[in-house]
């Protein structure tokens, strides 16, 4: 019994010590590549730091809503940011996001692997077909391309949303609900969903949509933390240093982008992405047949 406790807290403790520099290292990316840098996270902690898939996509959420928030602040200064909007869809999605954290708590861990490698697999192939909201690259060429108009003061002109009807709303309550599950139960932002249902559904242009998606990202992980908290609770001492350092690394990555070939570090982090799927798919596909 005293060795298994002492095997506990040699393994806590083991985690905690790489907390920072996992976070450190994913918050570079997160910070030279954008959004799709942070669906790492969760492989990080499950196979390098060795905590069990329910409590690394908790502390995943940290680092995604921390991110968000921090993205959020620019965005919200050019003026891309709808926060009304933004608050609406966020909020249809807290019955998916509650839904999501329920599942997580309750499905295999080897299951939980599989259905996450195959989400990383879809992140790969969104970041090669040049998804905004996935890559820093694709994201400052659409802000580039189609910023917000000025009006004649030289501030940002309000454009007028489109209608919403019956049928634009219960649209925007599916994709609200979707992001929000994906987001309870794999501990991902969901951004990929968000940016082009935003474009198509309420007729947004890119940078807003962009900038509205950090919103909704922010409240689904809130959500989700919250129901967490409530129940399974939180790894702090692996927790709190990975988002921090998380965040430092977002800052060092910022400026480590603009000095690299950004089209050739997708290209790269995307590959790599491949075969990350597969490694999480095929382990977990042998614990649960083997």
């Amino acid at each position: 019994m005293l060795r298994d406790g002492l095997t506990t807290s040699h393994r806590g403790g083991m985690r905690a010590l790489l907390a920072s520099p996992l976070g450190f290292l994913i918050g570079l990316a997160l910070g030279a590549l954008g959004g799709g840098g942070s669906i790492v996270a969760v492989a990080a902690l499950v196979y390098v730091a060795g905590q069990d898939p329910s409590a690394a996509t908790t502390t995943s959420l940290l680092v995604v809503g921390a991110a968000a928030v921090v993205g959020m602040v620019g965005h919200a200064h050019a003026g891309r940011v709808r926060f009304a909007a933004g608050a609406i869809v966020g909020l249809t999605g807290i019955g998916g996001s509650l839904a999501g954290s329920a599942l997580n708590r309750s499905i295999d861990g080897d299951l939980l692997l599989l259905g996450f490698g195959l989400l990383v697999l879809v992140a790969a192939w969104r970041m090669v077909t040049a998804c905004p909201s996935c890559t820093r690259v694709g994201e400052e060429r659409a802000v580039a391309a189609d910023d917000p108009p000025k009006n004649a003061q030289g501030g940002v002109a309000v454009l007028a949303p489109r209608r919403v009807d019956a049928a634009v709303a219960v649209r925007v309550a599916l994709v609200g609900t979707a992001v929000g599950f994906l987001t309870g139960l794999f501990g991902v932002g969901g951004g990929f969903v968000i940016v082009p249902a935003l474009t198509l559904v309420l007729g947004f242009t890119m940078p807003q949509a962009i900038g509205t998606s950090l919103v909704v990202i922010a409240i689904n992980a809130a959500t989700a933390l919250a129901a967490r908290l409530g129940t399974t609770g939180i790894e702090w001492s692996v927790a709190l240093p990975f988002t921090v350092a998380a965040l430092a690394g977002v800052l060092a990555g910022s400026r480590v982008a603009s000095r690299i070939d950004a089209s050739a570090l997708v290209r790269w982090f995307a590959a790599s992405l491949v075969a990350l799927s597969l490694y999480i798919a095929t382990t977990a596909f042998t614990a649960l047949t083997g």
